[in-house]
Formats: structure tokens, sequence, C-alpha cells
């Protein structure tokens, strides 16, 4: 077979890694179960949906002037109970974001924000806003500015914002708003006029012989579970009645607090002062407190308001672990709470460290073993051991190909475990099967088997085409092919992630370096076990059948699987570069085979065939594949995309959604449980859970009568929102089947869920209302 070779190719293939592509905040495809549009395409003025109406304004008093500013804005109006949110949402939700595109010479400030309100949801509070809203940016005209002589001027925006009732859908909108002339616009004048009075000014902070005259401070109690805010300077108008205070520093106070009863006011003389409790969730330890104070309750504050910023005083008490970027608030308290619930066992054994440095050990040993009967992996084995049907070889030679295959397996699964962890520490966000995130690697592991599967269907041997003395090395050294061997096994193996590997993974990679490469070896162990028991044990060669002619045909059978992994690997391309990407590996994989073919020939023949073939060969790797294999933009891979489609995540006959940590988080602060599949392409096991378990008609049934919604992590490309909300849950790789409820602990199902086991965990969940 000459793996010596081939697995030289493989891992000429491994520096071509791609770069981690970054995800917007939001979906570009519809997140609602109501069937809402959420995408607004092309580009116009005015933007509609169910839930809002959006218009793109602008406001330019002295006309568009080097040197001088003048106002953008949009405008929401929210239909009948539906908000969008402050720039401090509170308990949940996301601010509204717009993203500018304008000419050079024009730069835009930050959202003036407007008074907010406080909007109760249950145990929780938002602050964010209903009816209409303009949110007003001011631009600043550059001194060399000049308007376009013969065009008019385009002002490009894109903006995102999250609407809620009870539930809540991400949208966005492009708008283009094409300018004239540079003249004056004052036809908004009016709506720009009223987002001013209702923008809260600054209150400065000035002392006078260590006297406040205006501004405040923040003062920690003791306990750091109470601030005492007090204000100097507020209008004389203000004195005796309630304000409201709006913390524009966010994650620090607790946010549902009643104005009244969990949180009280006063006034002393002309100083206003409030205590309010701290957020049991607090995830920072400001230094400085910002706030906007007005004149009300908080429910219906009136303009004008005060923003002012008061140094803090006293001393936070230390934070608790920190949640990894991305993570929401309540998927952090599921996560603590699971992590107690899984730690309390672990406890009562004594060194918890240990314990679980040795039960990582045997998942790992225990997937290993599992991993042999992949399909990728299976072929490769059988083929090995096929070797001990071969006359001529004694026990001795089978002991150290045996030995040789293990240490080739160990040390691959080392290496690629040591990988891993080092680009990981450098920042990357990756996991287990991150090499299958590259084109160029799924495209070299294509013509690897390619190879293999014209090799052991007959086409060529390589002793036809490679020098007599490179072509004796396999039979000179057989002790370093089946090593090699080893090597193509765990090359093919690691998109795969067996039973009891996801939690031995998801713990090695929170280890320390060695403890986490022992992981690894033990992992490399388990999959080389049923080789090594086989040469160790003569009873094994014994016990096939005496060499002939059906050895002839079980090689050249072993060629579909790996023709079958040619298939496979040509989707898993296409579903990360399109079209294009799968057809150039095709046409690439086509002149090889003709080349190989070529070379077998004899005579003249075999010279014009090879040149035409190397030819092609070398125009068709230049000018097609380099261009074919870039990863292609998310959005031109939407409509072939097999997991995150529209038409799939909106399908009612599949019911799965494209996942993102603020549709989830949505959907859990709606009150519905989600149900989350961490998937790729590559992954065999993933794709034969999808096709079996979770396409089960029970099980579907059991979803849609307990309203679970249904969404999949597809990260056959790199996403590092994916790989921090794996790395949360403790797993490395996927598949990862995650189901989240509202105020339960996080649970997680094994790498080949069962029936039973999805109906057990959905059993558990309370009724739906």
């Amino acid at each position: 077979m000459g793996p010596l070779v081939l697995s030289a190719m493989l891992w000429a293939c491994l520096p071509g890694l791609s770069r981690a592509q970054t995800s917007p905040l939001f979906s570009a495809q519809p997140a609602s179960a109501l069937g809402v549009s959420a995408l607004l395409g092309g580009s116009t003025q005015v933007v509609t949906t169910e839930q809002v109406r959006s218009e793109l304004l602008v406001h330019a008093p002295q006309g568009l002037q080097a040197g001088q500013t003048f106002w953008l804005g949009l405008q929401i109006e929210h239909q009948p109970h539906w908000h969008t949110y402050w720039q401090n949402p509170g308990d949940s939700g996301l601010p509204t974001r717009l993203q500018w595109q304008l000419p050079e010479g024009l730069q835009a400030g930050d959202i003036v924000w407007p008074l907010p309100k406080k909007i109760p949801i249950g145990t929780l509070a938002n602050y964010g806003y209903e009816g209409r809203l303009l949110l007003v940016v001011p631009v600043t005209v550059s001194a060399d500015f000049k308007f376009p002589a013969y065009s008019q001027l385009p002002l490009k925006l894109q903006a995102e914002w999250l609407v809620c009732r009870q539930e809540c859908i991400p949208q966005e909108g492009r708008f283009t708003l094409n300018l004239a002339s540079s003249a004056p616009q004052t036809t908004q004048a009016a709506l720009f006029a009223a987002a001013q009075k209702l923008s809260p000014q600054l209150l400065p902070q000035q002392q006078q012989a260590g006297n406040w005259i205006t501004g405040g401070q923040t003062r920690v109690s003791e306990d750091g579970k109470q601030l005492s805010l007090s204000v100097h300077g507020l209008p004389t108008s203000w004195r005796g009645q309630t304000l409201s205070a709006f913390p524009v520093t966010a994650n620090v106070v607790h946010n549902a607090a009643v104005q009244g009863k969990d949180w009280t006011q006063s006034w002393q003389g002309a100083v206003w002062s409030a205590k309010i409790p701290v957020s049991d969730e607090r995830s920072d330890s400001p230094q400085v407190m910002r706030w906007v104070i007005a004149v009300g309750p908080e429910s219906a504050p009136k303009a004008p308001a005060l923003e002012v910023e008061t140094p803090v005083q006293g001393s936070w008490p230390a934070l608790a672990q920190a949640a990894p970027a991305e993570i929401s608030p309540a998927l952090a308290k599921a996560l603590a709470d699971n992590a107690l619930a899984q730690a309390k066992p672990l406890a009562q054994g004594g060194d918890s460290t240990a314990l679980s440095l040795s039960l990582a050990i045997l998942g790992a040993l225990l997937g290993g073993l599992l991993l042999n009967l992949m399909p990728c992996v299976f072929p490769v084995l059988a083929i090995k051991l096929l070797g001990f049907a071969q006359p001529g070889t004694s026990q001795a030679q089978h002991r150290a190909a045996g030995a040789a295959y293990t240490a080739g397996v160990v040390l691959s699964f080392m290496l690629l475990g040591g990988l891993m962890l080092g680009l990981r520490a450098a920042g990357e966000q990756l996991g287990w099967g991150f090499q299958l995130q590259s084109p160029p690697v799924v495209a070299g592991l294509a013509l690897l088997f390619t190879l293999l599967g014209l090799n052991l269907a007959g086409v060529f041997e390589f002793g036809q085409m490679l020098p007599s003395r490179l072509a004796s090395m396999q039979s000179r050294h057989p002790t370093v092919n089946a090593g090699l061997s080893g090597v193509l096994a765990v090359a093919v193996a690691s998109p795969c992630t067996a039973p009891f590997m996801g939690a031995s993974l998801g713990l090695a990679i929170a280890l320390p370096a060695w403890q986490a490469l022992t992981v690894f070896a033990a992992m490399g162990v388990g999959m080389a076990l049923p080789y090594l028991a086989a040469s160790s044990w003569p009873g094994i060669a014994r016990a096939l059948p005496r060499p002939g002619v059906w050895m002839v045909v079980f090689r050249q059978a072993m060629a579909f699987p790996m023709f079958a992994t040619v298939i496979w690997l040509l989707w898993v391309l296409g579903q990360q570069t399109g079209i294009d990407g799968a057809s150039g590996l095709l046409a690439l994989l086509l002149t090889v085979a003709w080349l190989v073919w070529a070379l077998g020939l004899s005579g003249r023949t075999r010279w014009v065939m090879s040149a035409m073939a190397l030819g092609t060969l070398i125009w068709v790797g230049n000018s097609w594949l380099p261009l074919a294999l870039r990863e292609a933009p998310e959005s031109t891979l939407t409509s072939n995309s097999n997991d995150t489609s529209p038409s799939q995540a909106a399908a009612p006959t599949s019911g799965w959604q494209a996942w993102s940590q603020a549709a989830q988080q949505a959907q859990l602060d709606a009150g519905r449980a989600v149900f989350v599949d961490f998937t790729a392409a590559w992954c065999v096991t993933c794709q034969y859970n999808k096709k079996t378990t979770l396409a089960d008609a029970r099980v579907l049934a059991d979803f849609q009568a307990r309203q679970v919604v249904l969404m999949r992590a597809d990260w056959t490309r790199r996403d590092p929102a994916i790989t921090q909300a794996l790395t949360a849950m403790g797993r490395s790789g996927v598949p990862v089947y995650a189901l989240h409820a509202p105020g339960q602990p996080l649970v997680l199902l094994s790498e080949l869920p069962s029936v039973a086991e999805v109906q057990a965990a959905l059993q558990k969940l309370a009724p739906a209302k």
C-alpha cells in the first residue's frame, strides 16, 4: 500500500490551516419561531418587519459643510408590547448596534442614547424602549471634505437589534440614504429636537473647598451587597420628588430591584441619596459607576435626564469564577450548578484531581478502542490484520510490527494533541478535529484516500512508478511501514469522537500539559490495542484462512470504503467552499487517477500519456484549485448548508434553527427549553446521530410536545463562538448534545445518544405551558 509515501503527503497538508472566521453579532437568518422575516435584503431608507418599522433619517441644519457636524438617526417604531434595548440592556437582551459605511471625510460618533424605561419580565428586569424611538448619531465633516460634483452622496447603515415581547427575535436591516446636494436638511428637525430633549445631559463633577457643588459618589457597603449613591447639584425643581436611577455600568446592580421597596431613596436638602442592592451575579468591579437619573417612576421616567459619573469608594468583594466570553449569565449559572452536581461524588472519593485524571484516562482508552469501528479506520485495521496471513513472517516480526503500529498511533495522538494545546495557548479557538476545518487539509485527505483506493483496486503499484531502491523500501523496512500505518489510522480517525471521548477530551484541555498529553496517549493506546493484541497472540495468524485468491479479492474490496470516504470528503469540502471547491477537487482527483494509470503503462505510450496527465495536473493545481479551495463567505454557503440553511432552519418539517448565543438566550428568556446539536459535516458520528436518533419520529414528537426549541451549531468551519460554548461545557470536539432549560442545570447527553436517553432527559423538563 505504501503508507510511507502517502502519510508524508498527508502531513504536508497540515500547515495550510485556515484562519478563524469571526461571526456577526446576529445570525443573518430568520430567528423567529413565528415565521417573521428577520433579515431585510437589499438597501432602502425604510425597513419594516411585523414587530418594528425602522427608518434612516438625517438632520443637517447647516448642510454638509467642511468642519461642521450634522446628525443621522435610526427611528424605530415598535408595535404594541414589543421593545428594543438600551446601551445597558439589563438582565437579558442586547443593545441596538449601528455599523456605518460613510464616504471618506465623514466620521460617525457614538449613539446618543435616549432616556430608557425599566421593563420587568418575571424575576428579571431590562432597560429599553417601547413606542417610537430615535437613536441619534453625530457625524463630523472633515476640513478637506468635498461633496461629489456630479453624483449623490450615499450614507449606508447596517443596523442590528433584538426586539422582544415574551419571545425575542434578532433582526437586522440595511439602509441607504442618498443625498443629492450639500444643502441644509431640516425636514426632520422636530424629531431630532425631541430626541435631544430625551437625551441625558452630563452633570459635571465639581467641588469647592472639599465640598460638592455638582456630581457625586458611589460607596460599596462592607459586605459588598449594597451601593450608596449620593448626588449633588440636581435641579431645584426635582427636590422632594421620586427619582429613577438607571445604571449605565452593566453587570453590577440588581436590576429587578423594585423602586421604593428593594431600593430606597431620600433627600437631605439639595443632596439626593439612594441605597441600591448589588446583583448576586455581579461580574464587574468598576472604579467608576455611570448613572442616568430622571424624575418619575422607573416604568415611566420623564425628561429631562442627567448623566452622572461617580467614583466608587470602598472595596469590592472578590468575583466568582468568571464564565468564558459570550456565555450568558443564565448559561453560566446552569453550568455552575451542573459542575457542582458532578463534583459532589468526586469530593467523597478523596483526591478529586487524581480521580478525575484517572477517569479521563479510562474514558480515553475506551474511546480510542471504539474508534476502530469507524468506517474510515476499520479498513486500515483490516488490511493490517491481513498481513498476518502472509507467508514467511515470523512471530517476532508480528510483534515488531504491532509495537511499531502502536508507537505510530500513540505518537500521532500526542503530536496532534500537543499541536491543539499549543494553538489554544496561543489564543486560537479550536478543538478536536480542528484540522478538518481547513479546506486544504480536507482536499489533502481526499487525495490520500483516492491514491489508497486506486492502489488497493490494483490500478497501480508503487513498484511500477518508483525506482527499484525506493520501491523495495516497504519490504526492507516492514516495521517502519507498520509505524506509518499507525500515523495514517490516526489521521483518518481525527474527525471522529467515540463514546467516552467527549468528557475526556474536554478535561484534557483544562489539565496541565503533561497530564493532557497522558490522556491523548491513552487514547492512542486504546486505538492500537486490537492490532497490538493480535500481533502478540499467535492464535490470530493461525485462525486466518490460508493465503490464496481471497486475499486479492479482499484487498480490492477494501478499495470501496476508501472511495466512499472520498465522496464524504468531497461533501465536506462543498460545505466549506461551495460547489466550486468540490468540483475543483474532483477535477484534481480525476487528473491524479489519470496520471497514476499512465505511469503504469509501458513503452512510448507511458511517457506520452504521463506527460499529458502531468501537464493537466499542473494546470489544474495552479490555475483553478487554489481559488476553489478558498473558504467561501458564510452568505454564499447558506443556500447549500446541510445544517443551517434558512429553509431548513425555519422549515416546519425539520424544526431546526441555526444556533447563536443570542438566539439561545432569547428562547431561554422566553421560558422555552433549548436542545443544541453541536455538529460538523466532517464528523462521521455527528452525521450518523443526525440520521438515526435525532431523526427518530418518537424523539421529534417528544421535542414538539414539550415545545423544545431545536438548534444546530455547525462547526464545519472554525467558529470562535461555538468553540467557546464547547469549552464552557467542558468539551473540545463534536458531537455534543446539550439540553438547556430555564432554571435547571445543563444536561449533556452521550456522544451516541439513544432514543431512550433523549426521552429520559426530556421527561425531566417542566411540562410545557
